[in-house]
């Protein structure tokens, strides 16, 4: 079977390497893959906006199975292109139609879902041009911290929380009159805080079953104790102290089941993953967000800790026998801490060459990596993920730190801190 995975993160480098244990996998192609993910797969250099050339590459490779990683293309709708071509019509495709991608392509559409279907989350509202001088009155009723997100995609850095009344009023002004994400903060969610402790879930649905994979905690902040700027993600961990029976149970009762159920009453035909980002409220899980994919870096800690034949699973799912299957975990901890460029989340350096020393005793994953001249350079904010497995989480992040000791660029930061508030709680 060959597969093609559209994406070039840590995210896809995952994936692929996961795929590639199945004895099912003839070749894996990624387009269009990073200076890593060429040693596992076969890199595609094609545009991934080109919903045309996709379709020719499909049909050129002979792909069975087409795994869509970033947000964009679903949004975009690019499986529901793919599902127009009659030559394509035995294509297996994990990923949402752009319908069903719109619980990530807006958030304004994703509240409004939640609350139909009385799904946990907090109480929120949307500001436009039309109301943005109301809503500055209004702020100032509030109680901080302040919580604002652009609608829109934007690459996991639409998200601004303060405690400052004024730095939370001019940054709604800068979302909406001066558009800093563009399209994506049209609107924007000013939403309430939720305090408690953040994790991740994921779930692979056929539409109407779903198996639950490995959660995780994914660390978003630039700084140590969760300070600066938003980003992608600095590390995750896998699995999450808190996140134990009863905690999971909730999870699925009021979040994970009512979403599965709501998507099929709407009528929408959802064949992919889900995202659920939480917020735990003194042992009451609250959505803080959907993704309509994996997360990154959370791939790099979930994927580890499947058990069995992963390709397996996304063949169930594409043709709806997810019933039929049944996923076990690891037992082990994994940690991934994500090493970026220097200026990241904001304007950051390119082109640095990448020594990669000793890394034998972690899984190394490249997201912004490319080949150069036969030379491995930096590529983007986020370069690459060290993950350690280990007896317990002291031990996942011994291994992955050193990891990242071995690897060395002009630039190179990281946070020295994940998981250590889980190390607190006991994990």
């Amino acid at each position: 079977m060959n597969v093609m995975i559209i994406g070039s993160g840590g995210r896809e480098h995952a994936l692929a390497w996961k795929i590639k244990q199945s004895s099912k996998c003839e070749k894996i192609y990624i387009a269009p893959g990073n200076g890593g993910t060429g040693n596992i797969a076969i890199n595609l250099h094609i545009d991934i906006k080109d919903f045309r050339e996709i379709a020719n590459v499909i049909k050129e490779h002979a792909i069975s199975i087409l795994i869509i990683g970033p947000e964009e293309p679903l949004v975009k709708g690019l499986v529901d292109f793919l599902k127009g071509e009659k030559s394509l019509k035995e294509l297996k495709i994990i990923g949402p139609s752009a319908n069903g991608a719109q619980l990530e392509g807006s958030k304004e559409y994703a509240k409004e879902f939640m609350i139909r279907h009385k799904i946990p989350t907090a109480v929120s509202k949307t500001v436009t041009k039309k109301n943005l001088e109301e809503t500055l009155k209004y702020m100032e009723r509030l109680e901080p911290p302040y919580v604002l997100k652009a609608d829109g995609l934007a690459r996991g850095k639409g998200v601004i929380i303060t405690e400052e009344p004024e730095e939370a009023r001019k940054s709604l002004k800068n979302l909406i009159a001066d558009k800093k994400f563009g399209e994506a903060g049209e609107k924007v969610l000013l939403e309430e805080f939720l305090k408690g402790t953040e994790v991740s879930f994921f779930v692979i649905t056929d539409g109407k079953d779903y198996q639950i994979l490995p959660e995780a905690k994914d660390y978003k902040r630039i700084g140590e104790k969760d300070t600066g700027l938003n980003t992608g993600g600095m590390g995750a961990v896998s699995p999450v102290v808190f996140a134990d029976r009863a905690f999971k149970e909730k999870v699925n009762r009021q979040i994970i089941r009512p979403t599965i159920k709501g998507l099929q009453k709407e009528g929408i035909h959802y064949c992919g993953f889900i995202f659920f980002g939480l917020m735990n409220v003194g042992g009451e899980p609250y959505v803080i967000e959907y993704n309509v994919r994996m997360g990154d870096p959370e791939t790099e800690v979930v994927m580890p800790r499947i058990k069995g034949d992963f390709l397996d699973l996304l063949v169930a799912a594409a043709d709806g026998n997810l019933n039929e299957t049944k996923i076990e975990y690891e037992k082990f901890t994994a940690a991934t801490v994500v090493y970026v460029s220097r200026g990241y989340p904001e304007c950051y350096e390119k082109g640095h060459e990448i020594s990669v020393g000793d890394t034998k005793s972690v899984l190394l994953f490249h997201a912004g990596t490319k080949i150069r001249n036969g030379k491995l350079v930096t590529n983007g904010g986020r370069v690459m993920a060290s993950t350690g497995l280990g007896k317990d989480l002291d031990e996942a992040l011994s291994k992955s730190y050193a990891g990242g000791d071995e690897l060395q660029w002009k630039g190179k930061k990281f946070r020295q801190d994940i998981g250590f508030d889980l190390k607190a709680l006991g994990q």
